[in-house]
């Protein structure tokens, strides 16, 4: 292991005194307590997929090494940063012995994602490490279907997201042009601009019985915040094709701004013709998320209005009472220290007040969800199992469970960056010295 990073001067910490140590005392009972049951299984997982889940980013070993990966980096521990590696390895195994698929919280890109953003921080190592998944993917991209989804979780967003942490690797630099060519084939042209739209067979069942003709998804995990939020990196990161494409996405996805007066900026989903709804205070749907992505999409762009647009989305979220924002847990996806991270990177982004105290409120709120002696580190998910029955479930993972939860309260009281939100598009990586080129040969 090299020599831990030293801490980023543009991130900094909020929490102080007791609020600071209740979240401190939070991240170690976290920390002490996964290892203690490492065969759990989500209530979604059955039979061989157990396998797969159990090694992701989402829910399984990837994500809780990004966990240990921060606690050593904030501690100096090498005890922190072992556990992250062993995770790191067994997720790499199961990649190895186990199909998986494209996705980021759910395959292997993923797993790679993980290795490309600990190695340099937490490891020395090859940073050609992954150039073989690199080549996979630009080999899968000779299917033109392929992949079927577009969006952040499952499709192309997300293996663009995987391919901005590889750069400059210049396997990584050709999937990132290939990502944005096949997002703008995918474009549909519309009289506003650029869209993307989500047939009802890549919907969730409850969504597919309410719009059985398919939607516009507008949020940041399954729609167009994500792509506009990855349209910015990649336009920071020298893909000619992405600044035009953008451009139009932002075109449309601007017109779906509704009046303050309605209690939501953007609703999660636009369908012509029907009623316009808000939706939760979230990442994955939702306007903080959809902040973040703006904010993503307007500094990669260097477009300073879509950062005052961004920044009114965000005040105007920070300001929703409670009983509105439908959350119902501590996660990062739709839970309570999402929402506080989100407003404490749109703060050190943007030095805004009202965004550093909204951030304060919502992980004093996660911390109320905390019980000891429940869950891992006292910490609860309000998920469904397989069947869509909602009910509260122990969950390790770093997307809706205690890995992210605690992910989120360390970089509440720590001077180091959390880069790792770079994989819900929240942050922009730093420039390379000079744009990542494309070997002409791929």
């Amino acid at each position: 292991m090299n020599e831990f990073s030293k801490p980023d001067s543009s991130w900094r910490p909020l929490l102080d005194g007791e609020m600071a140590d209740r979240a401190l005392e939070a991240v170690f009972a976290i920390a002490e307590d996964i290892p203690t049951r490492s065969g759990w299984v989500h209530p979604r997982v059955t039979g061989d997929y157990s396998p797969v889940w159990s090694a992701g980013l989402a829910s399984g070993a990837a994500g809780q090494a990004l966990f240990y990966g921060y606690l050593a980096l904030h501690t100096n521990e090498e005890r922190w940063a072992d556990l992250a590696l062993e995770l790191l390895d067994r997720a790499a195994e199961a990649v190895a012995s186990n199909p998986m698929t494209e996705s980021l919280y759910s395959g292997f890109p993923g797993i790679a994602w993980v290795s490309d953003h600990l190695r340099g921080r937490l490891f020395e190592g090859d940073p050609d490490e992954n150039r073989e998944i690199d080549e996979a993917l630009l080999s899968a991209f000779s299917h033109p279907d392929w992949p079927r989804e577009y969006d952040l979780i499952n499709g192309l967003v997300g293996l663009g997201i995987y391919a901005l942490e590889g750069l400059p690797r210049p396997t990584a630099a050709a999937c990132l042009e290939r990502i944005v060519e096949r997002l703008a084939a995918r474009a549909l042209d519309e009289p506003e601009g650029a869209a993307w739209f989500s047939p009802p067979e890549v919907l969730p069942e409850h969504q597919r019985l309410e719009q059985p003709e398919g939607l516009y998804n507008l949020g940041a995990s399954h729609g167009m915040a994500g792509v506009v939020a990855l349209l910015g990196a990649a336009s920071r990161a020298g893909v000619a094709a992405a600044p035009p494409l953008l451009e139009r996405a932002m075109s449309w996805l601007l017109a779906r701004r509704v009046p303050a007066e309605r209690g939501f900026c953007f609703p999660h989903f636009y369908v012509p013709g029907s009623e316009v709804r808000g939706s939760r205070v979230a990442w994955c749907y939702g306007d903080p998320g959809m902040a973040a992505a703006l904010l993503v999409a307007g500094r990669g762009a260097g477009d300073p209005a879509w950062e005052r647009i961004a920044l009114e989305v965000g005040r105007d979220a920070a300001g929703r009472p409670e009983e509105q924002a439908r959350v119902q847990d501590a996660g990062l996806c739709h839970g309570a220290t999402g929402v506080a991270h989100i407003f404490h990177r749109l703060h050190c982004s943007t030095g805004d007040a009202a965004l550093a105290e909204a951030a304060q409120v919502w992980y004093e709120r996660a911390l109320r969800y905390r019980i000891p002696g429940l869950g891992f580190g006292g910490f609860r998910a309000w998920s469904s199992d397989g069947d869509g029955n909602l009910d509260w479930r122990e969950d390790p993972g770093f997307l809706e469970g205690s890995a992210g939860i605690g992910l989120a309260l360390l970089a509440a009281v720590s001077p180091v960056d959390p880069g790792w939100d770079r994989v819900f598009l929240e942050s922009l990586r730093e420039p390379e010295l000079s744009p990542p080129q494309a070997d002409a040969t791929l």
